[in-house]
C-alpha cells in the first residue's frame, strides 16, 4: 500500500528534524541529563515539526538504550510507542476532544503508573482548541503531576493559551524553515524515491510551502506524477496556470482597459472562479510586485512562488510603490466588503474598474499614486522638451538664411538732426526738440494666466491645496479687474481654500502679474460643471512646472 511522502519520511530522531536544531540540541541534552520537565508546550506554525518532535520526545524518554538524546529505535519502548501498542503513550486532538469531560477522564487516567514504559505521556494537539472549562480542569494536575506523568502540549495560536497554562509549561517555538533548505531536502527525498526533480521546481516547491516540510512534501507527492518535475510540471500539479490570467488582468490594469480587464474576469468568473479567490489572488500578485519593488536583494526570499521573478520585474519597474499601495488598499476593502455585499459579482467589476481608471476616486492613497507617476517621469526625463518633425527641420534646413541688416559705418558719428528734412511734417520735431531724452515707454501690462498664478501661489501653500491647483474641476480662477475671482469645488476643497492667509496668497500672486493690487474672492463651483482630469492632462500642466 502507498505511504504518502510526509509520512514515509517522517524523522524518527532528533537529528533527523530539519530547521529546528535550537529545539532538538536542548531536548537531547535534557534526555542525557535526565532533567527533563513534567509540560512542554511546542508553539509554531504548521508541518515544522511539533508533533513528530513530541513523539520523538516520548519516545526518547521511555527508550531503554538511549543514543546522545536519541531513541534507539530497536527496544521494545520504542517500537510499541511507534506502532501504537504501547497505550501509556497517548496522542490526543483537542479539537474533537475540547470538553470539560474529556479533560476529566483523562486526569482521572493520568493517576494510574505506566504498564510497560517509565513514563506515561500526553500528546494534546492544537490546545487552543480546549474550552475554558477544559483549561481550568488541567490546571491542577499540569501544575502538580505525579512523577510518571508527562504533557506536551502543540499550538499553532498560541495568543489563544491561558497565561495559566504557559506558565506551568516549558515553552519551544518553532521556526519557519529557509526556503533553500526545504529545497535541498526536497533533493534528497526525490534522489531516494527515484525522482528526476529539477532544483528549480524544488526552489518553487520550497518557496509555494511557506516554510512547512510536510506542504513541501505533499506538494512534491502531488507532482511525482511527472516523468520529469520541471517548473511547467510544478505549475500543472498545483493548478497554477491561472496565474498567468492574474499577470494578463494586471496588464489590462495597467493599460487601463477597463473591458479587457472585466472580460478577462468574466472568463474566469464562468470557470467558476470564486469572486473573492480571485481578488486574493490579485493581492497576491501585486504583494509580490511590491516585494521586488522595495527589497531588491532579498526580495526572492520573500515571493510566495506563484510567479516567475522576470514577470514580476517586468510589472515592478512599470509601477510605483504608492500606486502598489493604492491598488492593494483597493483590492483589500473590495474583500473586506466582501462578506456584506449582495453580489459578490459587482464587488470585484467594481474594483477592477476603481484599478483601471486611476481617475475614478479622489482619496488621498490615490493623489499620491497620481502624484508619484509625475514626479517619477519628470525625474526620467519624460517631460524634455521634444524634437521637431523631421519635415520641420528639412524645411528650415532648405530655407535660405535671413537676409542681414544693413551695417553703418561710423554709427558714433550719426545725428539724428540730419534726418529731420526726411521725416513728414505732421511729425517734424525741431532739433533741439529731437535731443531731448524721450519719455520712457512702459510695456502693456502681461495678459493673466492661471496656469502662471498656479505656478507662483504653489509653493506657499500646503501640500493637499497643491494637489487640487492641478485639477480645474476643484480650483479655478480669472481676473475680473481689480477682482480675482476664484471658484472651488463645494465641500472639504471650498472650506480649505476659504481661508484669509490663503486668498491672501493668491492676491499677492494674482497683482504682481496684474502689476495692480487684486482682491480674491471665492465662491462655489457648480457641480455641473466640475471636470475630471486625467492623468494625461495632469501631466500636460506638470510639463510647464518641470521644463
Amino acid at each position: 500500500m502507498y505511504q504518502a511522502l510526509y509520512r514515509k519520511w517522517r524523522p524518527q530522531t532528533f537529528d533527523q528534524v530539519i530547521g529546528q536544531e535550537h529545539i532538538t540540541e536542548t531536548l537531547k541534552n535534557q534526555v542525557r541529563s535526565g532533567r527533563l520537565s513534567h509540560a512542554y508546550i511546542f508553539i509554531g506554525t504548521r508541518g515544522t515539526g511539533k508533533t513528530t518532535c513530541a513523539r520523538i520526545l516520548a519516545r526518547a524518554v521511555n527508550c531503554e538504550h538511549p543514543v546522545d538524546g536519541n531513541p534507539c529505535g530497536v527496544c521494545p519502548a520504542c517500537r510499541g510507542i511507534s506502532d501504537g501498542s504501547v497505550l501509556d503513550v497517548v496522542e490526543l486532538d483537542a479539537a474533537s476532544n475540547n470538553g470539560v469531560d474529556n479533560v476529566r477522564a483523562l486526569r482521572e487516567e493520568a493517576l494510574f503508573s505506566p504498564a510497560t514504559v517509565k513514563k506515561r505521556v500526553y500528546i494534546i494537539d492544537e490546545v487552543h482548541m480546549l474550552s475554558t472549562p477544559a483549561f481550568n480542569a488541567l490546571l491542577k494536575i499540569l501544575e502538580e503531576p505525579p512523577e510518571h506523568l508527562m504533557f506536551i502540549l502543540a499550538t499553532t495560536e498560541l495568543q489563544k493559551v491561558p497565561a495559566t497554562i504557559l506558565s506551568r509549561c516549558q515553552r519551544h517555538s518553532f521556526r519557519r524553515i529557509d526556503s533553500a533548505r526545504i529545497a535541498a531536502y526536497l533533493g534528497e527525498i526525490a534522489q531516494k524515491e527515484g525522482l528526476d526533480l529539477r532544483p528549480e521546481a524544488a526552489e518553487l516547491i520550497a518557496r509555494l510551502a511557506e516554510g512547512g516540510v510536510r506542504d513541501a512534501l505533499s506538494l512534491l507527492d502531488q507532482c511525482s506524477g511527472a516523468q520529469v518535475i520541471d517548473l511547467e510540471a510544478v505549475y500543472s500539479a498545483m493548478g497554477l496556470a491561472g496565474n498567468q490570467r492574474i499577470s494578463a488582468l494586471l496588464e489590462h490594469i495597467l493599460r487601463h482597459d477597463a473591458a479587457a480587464a472585466l472580460s478577462g474576469f468574466s472568463a474566469m468568473w464562468m470557470d467558476g472562479k470564486d469572486p473573492a479567490g480571485f481578488l486574493n489572488e490579485l493581492s497576491g500578485l501585486l504583494r509580490d510586485v511590491l516585494m521586488v519593488r522595495v527589497a531588491l536583494r532579498g526580495g526572492r526570499e520573500l515571493l510566495s512562488g506563484g510567479y516567475d521573478l522576470a514577470t514580476l520585474e517586468g510589472f515592478a519597474k512599470r509601477m510605483t510603490t504608492e500606486e502598489l499601495l493604492c491598488a492593494m488598499g483597493t483590492v483589500q476593502n473590495a474583500l473586506g466588503g466582501m462578506k456584506d455585499a449582495k453580489n459578490p459579482r459587482t464587488a470585484a467589476e467594481l474594483c477592477l474598474i476603481s484599478l483601471c481608471d486611476d481617475t475614478a476616486g479622489e482619496s488621498v492613497a490615490q493623489l499620491r499614486a497620481r502624484l508619484s507617476r509625475l514626479e517619477e517621469r519628470a525625474e526620467a526625463g519624460a517631460f524634455a522638451a521634444r524634437p521637431a518633425p523631421a519635415a520641420a527641420r528639412e524645411d528650415w534646413e532648405e530655407a535660405p538664411p535671413p537676409p542681414e541688416s544693413p551695417a553703418w559705418e561710423d554709427e558714433d558719428e550719426l545725428d539724428p538732426a540730419d534726418f529731420y528734412e526726411e521725416q513728414p511734417e505732421d511729425v517734424y520735431l525741431p532739433p533741439a526738440a529731437a535731443k531731448a531724452p524721450a519719455e520712457e515707454v512702459r510695456p502693456a501690462p502681461p495678459a493673466f494666466s492661471w496656469e502662471e498664478l498656479c505656478a507662483r501661489v504653489k509653493g506657499a501653500l500646503p501640500m493637499d491645496l497643491q494637489i487640487s491647483l492641478g485639477d480645474e474641476g476643484r480650483i479655478r480662477g480669472r481676473l475680473d479687474g481689480n477682482v480675482l475671482r476664484l471658484e472651488a469645488a463645494p465641500g472639504f476643497v471650498y472650506g480649505r481654500f476659504n481661508r484669509p492667509e490663503v486668498l491672501e496668497k493668491f492676491s499677492a500672486a494674482a497683482g504682481e502679474i496684474a502689476g495692480k493690487p487684486v482682491h480674491a474672492q471665492l465662491s462655489e463651483l457648480k457641480p455641473q460643471e466640475r471636470q475630471v482630469r486625467s492623468l494625461e492632462e495632469l501631466a500636460k500642466f506638470d510639463e510647464v512646472r518641470f521644463i
